[in-house]
């Protein structure tokens, strides 16, 4: 399983999935589960390793850094937790890692205040952006809009949904599907930085892509 950074889990079979959450805590007393499994704690693409809790009933072991691994049995505690070369990753994992999907991309495009125009430093970031879809065999397209909290919630909730769709319409002119990207608004309710109400605050004035 993957969730924020990578964690893998090998018995008879290899089980990966992917998430956003930095800690991951993972109970093994199924009785369904293999006599031995391996799990391993993998740093995502762009290096960030998170954090797994490995736990049954006699016992749980920590992994914190990047390709820490523990053996799990039904009947004992797992293992005091090690750290694999990356070769042993490849040897264990490696024809399950290859088959994954590539990992979600994510841009923030920022906006003048109270308009739906790009900053000059944002609009060169739409180039980029583009490459990212571009490189996915079939993209999925977020787009999220978002604005500080000077003005009311509602007029916010509006221009956000705006915002979001000037970055949809810049992203299908440029070549992109429209059914390819959804765009969806958030207003004033998700500041990346948290302030009172009726509060300039430039970095919240944002579109979020969400390249999958």
């Amino acid at each position: 399983m993957r969730l924020g950074a990578g964690f893998a889990v090998l018995g008879l079979t290899c089980a990966l999935a992917s998430g956003c959450a930095q800690v991951r805590r993972v109970a093994v007393d199924d009785p369904q589960r293999p006599p031995h499994d391996l799990a391993v704690l993998l740093p995502d693409s762009d290096g960030t390793v998170g954090h797994a809790t490995v736990s049954n009933a006699s016992g749980t072991t920590d992994l914190s850094e990047a390709r820490a691994a523990t053996r799990i049995s039904r009947n004992q505690a797992p293992s005091a937790a090690t750290v694999l070369t990356e070769a042993d990753v490849q040897r264990e994992f490696g024809d399950a890692l290859s088959a994954l999907p590539p990992a979600p991309q994510t841009f923030t495009l920022h906006f003048q205040f109270e308009s739906e125009n790009l900053t000059p430093e944002s609009r060169a970031l739409v180039t980029a952006t583009l490459q990212a879809v571009k490189a996915r065999p079939v993209p999925d397209v977020l787009v999220v809009g978002h604005t500080d909290t000077t003005g009311s919630a509602t007029l916010n909730f509006q221009l956000a949904l705006r915002r979001a769709q000037t970055v949809r319409a810049l992203l299908v002119a440029a070549g992109l599907d429209e059914s390819a990207v959804a765009v969806a608004s958030h207003g004033e309710a998700q500041p990346l930085v948290p302030t009172p109400d009726n509060t300039y605050e430039a970095r919240n004035r944002r579109v979020l892509i969400t390249v999958r």
